[in-house]
């Protein structure tokens, strides 16, 4: 049988196999011929203390043991042209991750998508970037892989009670991703990678005799008597379906708006919101690591911080090491920002969206929206932004010492936004009270990260599309909306996950509770 060992070692060791096999050998009190395999089942870095370790958990297997390589295999999915039919709205992680467990289960998945394909949407990715061009149906937020294709690809999710982490990293590996997300403490793709990864995704389901219709736009339900029948495209044509899983994503306005019109019932929802801060990426590295050169076996330092200001968190939110910070409105007349990071993480900046946590009693002055008050609250703030930049993709931006004094940032230095900033005071951005909590919430970052709080860093805003603004809720067994018979609220857009594999869980656990309700 194989040992099982947690062991501490420096970078280099970690990163050189040989060393690694010498370290090992020593731990289990046998030369280093003996060693004849070392599987790393877990790896973290512990940044704690001045000599930087990295933690391992390891398989080691001596030469009279058989060792047998683990490989990933897909699951057989079967051929399912024939079978009933289950429509899914959305091909974000939800909708792709649904539409693999429906084929598993022996139904057809449909899913239909309101923007392009992954190579389609880059055409309209440099149109927003250079152009300052938003079409409302292919952006950072809409289209093949839904939000996270395109920004950035983390894996890492705190919800583990919500499901198989692994499997949706083995299918995801399965798929053409690293066998290294399988093993580190945070997982991450990489933006420059994750599109092939969906589109192998989306050829399966069509292998397998499912539809995957892009540029198809879901504008009514067909519902009678309280029973999901199917959908109406923006071209008039119907769809007919008595399941439907609507895993739109969070920023899906219509969506929210369709289901308000037509009285299906949803609910204000409280979600983050505040700006992105960018700094030189050698900074982070130097606060993180305690060191002037963090040298070629560490990777780029991310960071995570959380404060309480005021009675309201404030946190850092998708932190990207070594990336950028991109464009993420999904209509004209507004203005958005995230970050995502290649797969190397090899950008010179790092940058995190730095949000505050919002309550229901925020929305009050859009109370006349029922229950969009949450999402006009934000919009009110990004249209804001765009008009204070100049009413064009350009976004308010301000120097992070500079806004905690309520001064003017006399210049902006080129930041790694491709559109371009408008040197504003953010206090003309947001409502009095999240200023004030961000003010004062930047200044305690400082205290608790030496050298975070400096004018290199630049903040952008506004960072608004966190979570979804509004719950579309379900029933805890059968995971059905409570009004309609047949409706599937799923993923981030239900206010149900939070993330690729968090929204992935949740696409899979629809697609089961569909499978179980037909079997009756």
């Amino acid at each position: 049988m194989p040992q099982e060992l947690l062991i501490q070692v420096s970078p280099e060791i970690a990163a050189n196999e040989s060393l690694l096999y010498e370290y090992v050998a020593k731990s289990v009190r046998v030369s280093t011929k003996l060693v004849q395999k070392v599987v790393i089942l877990k790896r973290s870095i512990d940044a704690r203390q001045k000599a930087i370790k990295v933690n391992l958990k390891v398989s080691v297997y001596l030469i009279d043991e058989k060792y047998t390589e683990q490989k990933i295999e897909l699951p057989d999915y079967q051929n399912i042209s024939n079978a009933q039919e289950v429509i899914i709205v959305g091909a974000g992680p939800a909708g792709l991750f649904a539409a693999l467990q429906l084929i598993e289960l022996g139904l057809k998945p449909i899913v239909i998508e309101r923007g392009k394909d992954v190579r389609g949407r880059r055409r309209d990715l440099k149109a927003i970037n250079v152009d300052h061009i938003v079409n409302e149906d292919s952006n950072y937020c809409f289209g093949e892989g839904g939000a996270g294709t395109y920004s950035d690809g983390k894996l890492y999710t705190r919800s583990k009670k919500r499901g198989d982490v692994d499997r949706i990293l083995q299918l995801l590996v399965g798929f053409g991703a690293t066998p290294d997300i399988l093993v580190e403490a945070h997982p991450h793709i990489g933006t420059n990678k994750l599109p092939q990864i969906i589109q192998d995704i989306r050829e399966k389901i069509i292998e397998c005799g499912g539809q995957v219709l892009f540029e198809t736009r879901v504008t009514d339900f067909v519902v009678k008597n309280n029973v999901m029948q199917g959908i109406v495209t923006q071209n008039g044509d119907t769809i007919s379906a008595s399941k439907v899983i609507l895993a739109t994503g969070h920023s899906a306005r219509d969506i929210f708006e369709l289901l308000d019109r037509k009285k299906i019932f949803i609910e204000a929802k409280p979600f983050a919101l505040g700006v992105r801060a960018e700094h030189p990426q050698e900074l982070i590295d130097k606060i993180q690591y305690s060191c002037d050169f963090r040298g070629e076996h560490l990777p780029p330092a991310p960071y995570s911080i959380v404060k309480q200001v005021n009675g309201r968190g404030m946190y850092s939110f998708c932190m990207c090491p070594g990336g950028v910070i991109a464009p993420c409105a999904t209509s004209p007349g507004e203005v958005v920002t995230n970050g995502w990071s290649p797969s190397k993480r090899d950008q010179a900046t790092a940058n995190s969206g730095i949000v505050v946590e919002l309550k229901l009693e925020d929305f009050k002055p859009f109370a006349q929206f029922g229950a969009l008050a949450g999402m006009e609250f934000q919009k009110s703030i990004e249209q804001k932004a765009w008009h204070l930049a100049g009413e064009t993709q350009k976004v308010p931006a301000q120097r992070m010492v500079d806004f905690t004094q309520n001064k003017v940032s006399a210049s902006i230095p080129k930041t790694s936004y491709v559109p371009g900033t408008t040197s504003v005071e953010m206090g003309q951005v947001f409502p009095g009270f999240l200023t004030q909590i961000m003010r004062e919430g930047f200044i305690q970052f400082g205290k608790s990260m030496r050298g975070y709080m400096t004018n290199e860093a630049i903040l952008h805003a506004p960072e608004s599309r966190t979570s979804s603004p509004v719950r579309i809720p379900r029933d805890s067994e059968s995971l059905e909306h409570p009004q309609i018979k047949g409706l599937y609220p799923c993923g981030e857009g239900a206010g149900f996950a939070g993330g690729i594999i968090s929204a992935a869980i949740d696409g899979e656990k629809c697609a089961l509770k569909i499978a179980l309700s037909l079997s009756k």
